[in-house]
């Protein structure tokens, strides 16, 4: 079975891969793919077949649905996402199944068994989704986390996305935002007013000084009494360090796996 996996996560996209292969060693990768634009390039070039697409509803550079607008869609898809059960019967009454994060290999399994038992009535057309319905019944439960901040840079105000940014770091009152390309802003947030702006399945307070990006951390070492030390994608002058009492709620979040808001 050739699969695709269309996920903006890292941890996510490589959990999933694991899965999968432990369900069944054959199967094939054809691509991972994080925003909707590689992804509609891949599914446009008649040369690229995939038996099954697994699809995360929010990418790096819009909602997933964009794709199905943009470009004809023949294999059958499961959705992979962090809503509530209740707000995916629209999923349902199209016949595409769906996982809630954080994903089981005992829910992969009945899903790709499902998927076996439905496969010869499966139709060969592309799928008609319910745009509008399925729209809908997320946005009634999208929670409006900030997408982008506004900064100054002299005279200039410019806004900062948030998937273009690394982290945030307290230097005493004084709070830094430092963005993937290296450049650091003053912004008018202390680190508590953050948090809860923040999507929490991105970005994790891993201390009292630092906020960090999943998708900005490079690796995380064992550090000294049950500690964590953080390593960034960049050079980053200053140590990160895992507190504590946050050690395992960083782990539980680093696995890709649901936490409690802090």
């Amino acid at each position: 079975m050739k699969v695709i996996i269309v996920e903006d996560e890292t941890p996510a996209a490589e959990k999933l891969e694991r899965l999968l292969k432990q369900y069944d060693p054959d199967i094939q990768i054809c691509g991972r793919f994080d925003t909707v634009e590689k992804t509609v390039r891949w599914l446009e070039n008649i040369e690229n077949t995939a038996d099954l697409i697994f699809l995360d509803i929010q990418l790096a550079d819009g909602i997933s649905f964009e794709i199905f607008r943009r470009t004809q869609v023949y294999s059958p898809v499961i959705f992979t996402t962090a809503y509530n059960e209740y707000a995916i019967d629209a999923f349902k009454v199209n016949s595409i199944d769906y996982l809630l994060k954080p994903i089981s290999y005992e829910d992969l399994y009945r899903s790709m068994t499902k998927l076996e038992s439905l496969r010869e009535s499966l139709p060969t057309v592309k799928h008609r989704i319910q745009f509008e319905e399925l729209s809908q019944a997320l946005s009634q439960l999208q929670k409006n986390y900030k997408t982008r901040f506004m900064v100054k840079v002299g005279e200039h105000i410019r806004s900062v996305t948030t998937n273009n940014i690394s982290l945030f770091y307290a230097e005493g009152r004084t709070v830094f935002m430092l963005t993937n390309q290296g450049k650091r802003f003053i912004i008018d947030y202390k680190l508590e007013e953050l948090e809860p702006l923040l999507d929490p399945e991105r970005f994790f307070r891993v201390s009292r000084s630092f906020i960090v990006n999943i998708n900005a951390v490079a690796d995380v070492i064992m550090y000294s009494n049950s500690r964590l030390k953080v390593r960034m994608d960049q050079e980053f002058e200053k140590e990160i360090i895992v507190s504590r009492e946050k050690v395992p709620q960083f782990k539980t979040w680093f696995d890709g796996q649901e936490r409690d808001n802090m």
